[in-house]
């Protein structure tokens, strides 16, 4: 047995595409939705990946990006040498018209309903005024497999066959990047297979750099990476291997989480549910491997260093319970004090009272003016 990965295309060259703290913020009158919050993406020249993510992540607004259609916020989004956040108008639209396919998953997005398939390849070279258009239309529709359909209107094709027209007018300006968000969203599994199995040929034949949006995880199978985005960054980035037996081939995965250039990462979310991990969690080091633990929140923590007995409750303390608590004791104190009456204030001291003035009384003052009278050793002075 021997394994194979999938197929390094980067020769030592600079990443085809790049995101580098990507920020989409769409605004209305009165609300702003945050689509793309910082989000870090590379993708070499030739590769075929998908992008993975529930309804809202940001899957969608990242392509839209990609393609030219929005531009970002902030952040940098390079394709190629066109950088799609200072590119000027024109720009963006000589990017769109020669550089760049879009195949989406409703077909009235990607078809002329009263045109035929061959029309409808043809029509987009016509405005690029591309030359020998028939011919090139022929021969994009005999690469999807429908020269034999090609003067049908798309009401005598099935969705499977639309959808395949729409991938040859996606290649009708012979781009270096198609973009497809959710291809075989409308086909059944096996008009899916056959779909996939063209963008593969359209991948290995012609170098094409291919980028799929789906739902679907198991289209870890069809690509060569998938890179899954959540609340609008990448989270994790699961990349194939193909493991050759005697008896076919076997295909593995390894899937890794994203770290981004501050140390940042998303845990799988299926982790943190089976962990019950909420709020803060407890990061060790054993060895060479960082390890993830639910920890008490801070308010569980106090809450339980306030129940705990003190030592005026005469409760008898187990040797755990003097290992434990008066960390917790000293934590909730630095956090909340302790509800405890206040000892009653000491009583101030009383002020001693002030000795009556020793007087001499002279024999010619009354005695009810004898307070006011001036000392007889005649400090008193005479008018």
């Amino acid at each position: 047995m021997s394994t194979a990965q999938a197929p390094d295309r980067t020769n030592g060259a600079r990443p085809y595409i790049v995101c580098d703290n990507l920020v989409k913020i769409y605004k209305t009158e009165d609300l702003e939705v945050v689509a793309l919050q910082g989000l870090d993406l590379e993708v070499q020249r030739g590769e075929m990946m998908a992008i993975i993510g529930n309804s809202g992540s940001g899957k969608s607004s990242l392509l839209n990006v990609l393609g030219g259609l929005d531009r970002p916020t902030a952040g940098q989004c390079r394709v190629g040498d066109l950088d799609i956040l200072q590119a000027s108008e024109s720009d963006l639209v000589d990017y769109k018209r020669h550089h760049v396919g879009f195949v989406w998953q409703q077909s009235s997005r990607n078809l002329v309903p009263y045109l035929t398939a061959f029309e409808n390849v043809r029509l987009p070279m016509l405005f690029g005024n591309m030359r020998k258009a028939s011919d090139r239309s022929r021969s994009l529709l005999r690469a999807v497999g429908l020269e034999d359909r090609m003067h049908h209107r798309l009401s005598q094709l099935s969705g499977g066959q639309q959808q395949r027209v729409a991938i040859a007018i996606s290649l009708a300006n012979d781009p270096d990047l198609l973009l497809a968000d959710e291809p075989t969203g409308e086909v059944d599994t096996q008009t899916a297979g056959q779909i996939y199995d063209i963008l593969r040929y359209l991948n290995r034949e012609r170098g094409l750099t291919i980028i799929i949006v789906s739902h679907d995880r198991n289209i870890a199978r069809q690509v060569d990476r998938v890179v899954a985005i959540r609340d609008g960054r990448t989270s994790t980035e699961t990349v194939r291997r193909v493991s050759i037996h005697e008896d076919g081939d076997d295909h593995t995965h390894d899937e890794f989480v994203i770290v981004d250039d501050t140390g940042r990462l998303q845990v799988p979310q299926e982790m943190l549910d089976q962990l019950s991990i909420r709020g803060r969690a407890l990061v060790d080091m054993e060895g060479d491997r960082i390890v993830i633990r639910p920890g008490a929140s801070g308010i569980s923590t106090v809450a339980a260093s306030q129940a705990a007995p003190g030592p005026d409750d005469g409760a008898a303390e187990s040797p755990a319970d003097q290992a434990v608590v008066p960390a917790r004791v000293e934590l909730a104190q630095s956090v909340v004090p302790a509800r405890r009456r206040p000892a009653p204030a000491p009583p101030k001291p009383s002020r001693p009272a002030p000795e009556p003035l020793k007087r001499d009384r002279p024999r010619d003052v009354p005695d009810e003016h004898q307070p006011f009278a001036p000392p007889s050793g005649g400090d008193a002075r005479d008018d």
